[in-house]
């Protein structure tokens, strides 16, 4: 069993900055992939970053990349989601999540997950 816990977000402006955090607790955190996924009012989650568990690999969505960097310490057991340029349209709950099936971008592959952080950029 891993729990999950997501902190960072927040209400910020268009343009600006945010770096989400989600801390691990229980089996051996190291050996899982971890994603971060988001999800809208009315929207199904979607895939946004996944860093593999050694930090080798690591992949985003279109719509974020350029903009949002996705880093882990296997010492601290947490995963960080740096978000920058933030815009409207990335206003959403955030959630982590721990897979070792595989660095993939389906939730399905995923087996746990955190109870998610809000994230709302204002025009």
């Amino acid at each position: 069993q891993v729990q999950l816990v997501e902190s960072g977000g927040g209400l910020v402006q268009a343009g600006g900055s945010l770096r989400l955090a989600c801390a691990a607790s229980g089996r051996t955190f190291s050996r899982y992939n971890m994603g971060w996924f988001r999800q809208a009012p009315g929207k199904e989650r979607e895939f946004v970053s996944v860093i593999s568990w050694n930090g080798s690999y690591r992949n985003y969505a279109d719509s974020v990349k350029g903009r949002f960097t996705i880093s882990r310490d296997n010492a601290k057991n947490t995963v960080y989601l740096q978000m920058n340029s933030l815009k409207p349209e990335d206003t959403a709950a955030y959630f982590c999540a721990a897979s070792d099936l595989g660095v993939a971008t389906t939730p399905s592959t995923y087996d746990y997950w955190g109870q998610g952080t809000q994230v709302t950029v204002s025009s």
